[in-house]
């Protein structure tokens, strides 16, 4: 406890007794009676051969219980094992190599390192690092190909993580890094140490291919990434039609179905070739296993086929589809549960574009907008 507030109230005999208090804020200092700990205890650590001088082998994690004043900085030392500084041991912590290490002059190095705190007088604590020198790579990573589809709302991309790419690498120790030619990172970054692709707002339509690779420190290797961004019309929203599949996930839809269910749908409800079909959003549906898709088909005149043709359509199909994904429902007026009696019963859906759903595999990644369906009677 570093420090107590105490009230004191002082009372005299009088009739009536008249009181005033005060208070008393007593501060506890602290004494500098803990070491430093390391976390873990002791370290084991690798080093490839023939990396460059500079290279960061380890980090060192130091705490100390004290206060502030007493504990970091630390100061850091190495006392044994270093004799031929091979290594060097920054104010952070962190065990950089010295020399370029070959497997056949050594396969081992124990250290003793010393961590010496701040306060008066210091308290030190040692820990043993262990580091192996191992033989370099010799395989070259191995990455799949990426394929992104970005749906958005007339240039109202917010930007955000759009896939990860999937890569690795046969040799156990390798430390892959990847990274985006510079000129396309006015629109995208990748996180250099996990492979998320990022993109940023106000991507125009279109198609990009990005110059993306990945290295272990020996091999770079480049990756097959292309985003297709497709930006949605209003319109679009005032003719879509839903289909409703049964027990799948819509990374396993992504994933496993997309492309199959793509292509046997345009078969069913395009008219001609010049249509264009449009998958605006997918989205689980709350409460189940179950999953929307909203679509509108555009015709090659620019127009948009109404959701009572397409829904003739896909009713006809349906048999077909089912071939690729099981369907439990097209909703054809979207108000279930819904009783409107004589009433008209009416649907309106809206796209919130800045709450973006991403749904990534390891070939395929899909980032659409979220939905809201909203129905009720009109006379």
């Amino acid at each position: 406890i570093s420090g107590y507030s105490l009230v004191v109230q002082a009372r005299d005999s009088g009739n009536p007794p008249l009181s005033s208090s005060a208070t008393v804020n007593v501060d506890i200092s602290d004494v500098n009676d803990n070491s430093p700990v390391f976390t873990p205890a002791n370290y084991t650590a690798v080093i490839q051969e023939n990396k460059p001088v500079g290279t960061s082998i380890l980090q060192l994690v130091v705490t100390d219980k004290d206060s502030f004043h007493n504990g970091p900085p630390f100061t850091f030392t190495i006392l044994t094992g270093n004799e031929e500084e091979e290594f060097t041991l920054d104010p952070h912590g962190v065990l950089r190599s010295a020399v370029i290490f070959k497997h056949m002059v050594s396969t081992e190095y124990v250290l003793c390192v010393q961590a010496k705190d701040s306060g008066k007088p210091q308290q030190v604590s040692h820990t043993y690092v262990q580091v192996r020198v191992i033989e370099e790579s010799i395989h070259k990573p191995t990455a799949i190909p990426l394929e992104i589809f970005i749906v958005t709302m007339e240039d109202d991309f917010p930007g955000g993580v759009i896939g990860k790419i999937h890569a690795t690498d046969q040799d156990v120790y390798d430390v892959l890094t990847y990274t985006l030619k510079s000129e396309q990172k006015s629109l995208f970054k990748v996180n250099s140490h996990d492979g998320k692709i990022i993109a940023l707002g106000g991507l125009d339509n279109g198609k990009y291919i990005l110059n993306v690779s990945v290295s272990d420190g020996r091999f770079q290797v480049p990756i097959d990434v292309v985003v297709h961004v497709e930006q949605l019309l209003q319109e679009m929203l005032q003719n879509t039609v839903t289909i409703r599949f049964e027990s799948v996930s819509p990374e396993d839809f992504v994933g496993l179905h997309m492309h199959g269910f793509r292509r046997t749908l345009r078969n069913a409800v395009l008219s001609q070739k010049q249509d264009s079909l449009h998958i605006i959003s997918i989205q689980p549906v709350a409460g189940s296993s179950q999953l929307d898709m909203l679509f509108a088909v555009q015709m090659h005149s620019g127009g948009f086929y109404k959701p009572a043709y397409l829904i003739q359509k896909l009713t006809n199909a349906r048999r077909h589809l089912e071939n690729v994904i099981r369907i439990s429902a097209i909703l054809e007026k979207n108000c279930s549960g819904l009783d409107c009696q004589e009433q008209h019963c009416e649907q309106s859906l809206s796209i919130d574009s800045h709450s973006l759903m991403t749904y990534s595999t390891a070939r395929i990644s899909f980032v659409c907008p979220r939905f809201y369906r909203n129905v009720r009677c009109m006379c």
